[in-house]
């Protein structure tokens, strides 16, 4: 309602409790035992949050942190969705399904909890042997960043 004295303007980031200064963002757990793709989301989630948080302390400890972030890569999976003349796949979508928690500690209450984000990208596979070079790589670091961007979208704006 305009004019209210309790409306928050969007892009302010001032979602999170005042007294959250430090946020511990461990290792995300990887049970999908897909080749460090843990480390692709910690390492994009770290990032979004000291570009958008600034003021926010990011550490891996949560020894001393009012807030911890607790990530699990729940599954990871690929399939063909395109198949070349020879009946080759071509293109293939992944799909990441993340399971994400972050804790007051000084409060001890959870602020936020989502057990089911899911992430879709699809990346293609050149027909040319000569050629060949897998895009899965690059195309779960591109998921990673969206999903970053997505949950400190969230977090911070309360969106």
């Amino acid at each position: 309602m305009p004019g209210s004295r309790n409306a928050k303007p969007a892009g302010r980031g001032d979602y999170l409790p005042k007294h959250i200064r430090s946020l511990a963002i461990p290792p995300f757990q990887n049970p999908s035992l897909r080749f460090k793709v843990e480390q692709r989301f910690t390492s994009a989630i770290i990032d979004e949050t000291l570009r958008r948080a600034r003021s926010l302390n990011v550490t891996s400890t949560t020894a001393d942190a009012d807030a911890v972030m607790l990530g699990t890569i729940r599954s990871f999976n690929i399939r063909p969705v395109l198949l070349d003349d020879l009946g080759r796949a071509r293109i293939f979508e992944i799909t990441i399904n993340v399971a994400l928690t972050v804790r007051d500690q000084v409060k001890n209450k959870i602020i936020f909890d989502n057990q089911n984000y899911i992430f879709k990208g699809e990346y293609e596979i050149s027909g040319d042997p000569k050629t060949f070079f897998t895009e899965e790589g690059p195309a779960v670091d591109r998921l990673a960043r969206d999903f970053a961007k997505s949950v400190m979208t969230t977090i911070l704006e309360g969106f």
